[in-house]
């Protein structure tokens, strides 16, 4: 199984999308001999999906078409040689998984047939068992549905520890903080911008193109940053590096 976990899509309005990732992912589909992809834009709700599929066919150098291209999603995610799963509304993005039988589909593709997964923002957080930790509204539906489950622990995309001055609600640590005292069994990964999780060959990699830490929140412990995958050895079944 072959995972890309991004936080994000860009660095910059005109940098190019997955830019910040480039090197690993032109790696892989080198190293896979990869001609295409399959672009699930569930989660784009006000952009241009083809649009979307334009600039990661120019970024990732491959042919990038829509799953609403193919006779039937299922049968594009049977045909995909790589699946992109782009960033935007989290709640819509898993009910759209659910309603066109895609989670079985990208389940068997990415495990039984090693198809790699990419998946930015909420892209990510569907990547893992549950959406619970997404920062997304509108809430599309009060019943929070499992999501694909390819990676066992929750992540926090775009996550900022900054305080603005002013703002009296709770930051982004407090939120993560609360969930795991409500669900003291789970914890949660906090990805920065430019930061991502790589799984291949059953080895686990962090990455972060400013050099910056991720942050691990854990029910009773204080929080912590990490600059390799290391600190997750106890999370998952992977090898981390």
């Amino acid at each position: 199984m072959e995972l890309f976990l991004l936080s994000n899509g860009k660095l910059a309005d005109d940098a190019p999308l997955l830019g910040y990732a480039q090197p690993q992912l032109h790696a892989m589909i080198a190293r896979r001999a990869i001609r295409s992809a399959v672009l699930i834009p569930y989660a784009i709700i006000r952009g241009d999906q083809q649009q979307r599929a334009a600039e990661l066919s120019a970024s990732l150098g491959i042919q990038v078409e829509r799953v609403q291209a193919f006779a039937s999603p299922a049968d594009a995610i049977a045909q995909a040689e790589l699946i992109l799963v782009s960033g935007g509304n989290t709640w819509f993005l898993n009910q759209m998984l659910h309603e066109q039988g895609l989670i079985g589909a990208i389940q068997r593709a990415v495990r039984e047939r090693q198809v790699p997964y990419v998946g930015w923002s909420a892209g990510c957080n569907v990547a893992t068992t549950s959406i619970r930790t997404t920062n997304d509204m509108p809430v599309r539906s009060s019943v929070v549905l499992p999501a694909l489950g390819l990676f066992p622990v929750q992540i926090n995309p775009h996550y900022l520890d900054a305080s603005v001055s002013g703002h009296m609600g709770e930051t982004r640590d407090e939120r993560l903080a609360e969930f795991c005292a409500v669900n003291p069994a789970e914890s949660v990964i906090a990805l920065r911008e430019g930061s991502f999780l790589h799984l291949h060959d059953n080895q686990l990699r962090y990455h972060s193109v400013r050099n910056e830490d991720f942050k691990l929140f854990r029910h009773g412990e204080p929080i912590q940053g990490y600059h390799d995958a290391r600190a997750l050895q106890p999370l998952v079944p992977f090898q981390c590096v």
